[in-house]
């Protein structure tokens, strides 16, 4: 086994200081989960029985800058020359109310382990995982034998888990999603599915960023099916009913080798008139608004050309893969787009005062309709936009007389 993260500049530094060959510190979570099945992996957690101020004294002692990203609930961010790595210290959980959790700090690895929320991310190692293939794991819940089985199952008692942090429902059908395969865990499908109530606790925030987590996962249509069918979005996105748009988004950034956007495929979820308000619920941002807009618009135009000067490359990328056309068709416009430089429209409204109109609204509707005619013309060269130019000119000084 070796794993590109691990050979990270500062790391070995870093787990040096926080004396991990001595069993204080493990890498903990995805980093595991995700280099035993060979996926690459962008974060390193660490775990550590050390206290938050001494886990900070010691990185600043190795030379390494010690941020307290979350100091309250045991978290300091080390700053690596390769990137940022959390350190953790062990906890259990105190009190929780579905939304948050009061902790307090504990040197018991299966303790903190237990208070994870599926049994693939409770896994830890030591200081050679991820360089030596020997290296050892440790498993508390039998979360490597999930891993082989492809099957997210929560530690203990789903309903206990689900209670503890509601987020949990949206959190077993993401890593299903990501992870699984074939139906899901049978127990944590019912808690779930009875408990489903309780995303109506949770911030918009919250579920906005689980659900759009969910939707560029490799398994998203078939597991959000499941969802719909157990009545799981009905709390929060009633809207969500229809899949068949979805499968076919899907397909066809497939086809065209398109990145997945989740919020693409939000709006393919949607009637096109609720795009908006979904949005705003779940509280995104203006500019993910705005683009779930356009993608619900009704299509500006069959022509591809057109499309992407209008809308810009995204606007128009999107249109189309909603759009009601043919799939065949969808692809032909989509190449045809992604090796097309749009180009400016090569005139200002200083050349057209510059020809006889007057400064004023005439400027803008004449400056329009060059505009319109370059684009029906298949953007021609700046020397017809200037024939144009003179011709829209002189109707416009004739109207005005």
């Amino acid at each position: 086994m070796s794993a590109a993260w691990r050979e990270r500049e500062g790391l070995d530094r870093l787990l040096d200081a926080l004396d991990a060959k001595a069993g204080a510190t493990r890498f903990v979570g995805g980093v595991v989960r995700d280099t035993l099945l060979g996926l690459e992996t962008a974060d390193v957690d660490l775990a550590t029985r050390l206290r938050p101020d001494e886990v900070a004294r010691r990185i600043g002692d190795a030379g390494l800058k010690a941020v307290p990203t979350g100091i309250a609930h045991g978290t300091v961010t080390a700053v690596l020359p390769s990137g940022p790595v959390e350190v953790t210290t062990l906890r259990r959980d105190v009190a929780t109310d579905g939304r948050h959790a009061e902790i307090a700090f504990s040197d018991d690895w299966r303790e903190d382990a237990a208070r994870r929320d599926f049994t693939i991310n409770a896994l830890s190692a030591g200081p050679d995982f991820g360089r030596d293939a020997s290296a050892k794991i440790h498993d508390y819940f039998g979360g490597r034998a999930d891993l082989a089985a492809r099957r997210v199952r929560f530690i203990g008692d789903p309903f206990v888990r689900i209670a503890e942090d509601h987020l949990r429902i949206l959190r077993f059908f993401r890593f299903h999603a990501r992870f699984g395969a074939g139906a899901p865990d049978a127990d944590g499908l019912a808690a779930c599915t009875a408990r489903a109530n309780d995303l109506m606790a949770l911030s918009r925030e919250r579920i906005a960023q689980e659900v759009l987590k969910l939707l560029v996962a490799p398994n998203a249509a078939d597991t959000v099916a499941i969802m719909v069918a157990h009545g799981i979005f009905t709390p929060v996105l009633p809207e969500i009913d229809d899949l068949r748009r979805l499968r076919r988004t899907i397909a066809r950034e497939t086809h065209a080798q398109l990145a997945p956007s989740a919020l693409l495929r939000l709006v393919a979820l949607l009637p096109d008139a609720a795009a908006g308000a979904v949005a705003a619920r779940l509280k995104l941002s203006n500019a993910d608004r705005k683009r779930m807009e356009i993608a619900a618009a009704p299509l500006l135009t069959t022509d591809p050309l057109e499309l992407r000067y209008r809308l810009g490359a995204v606007g128009a990328q999107d249109q189309l893969l909603l759009a009601d056309l043919d799939d065949d068709a969808v692809a032909a416009k989509l190449a045809e787009i992604a090796s097309w430089p749009a180009p400016r429209f090569p005139l200002t409204g200083g050349a057209l005062v510059t020809r006889g109109l007057s400064a004023g609204p005439s400027v803008a509707a004449t400056l329009k309709r060059i505009e319109d005619r370059w684009i029906a013309e298949g953007f021609p060269d700046a020397a017809r936009v200037a024939a144009i130019a003179d011709e829209e000119v002189a109707q416009a000084l004739r109207a005005d007389r």
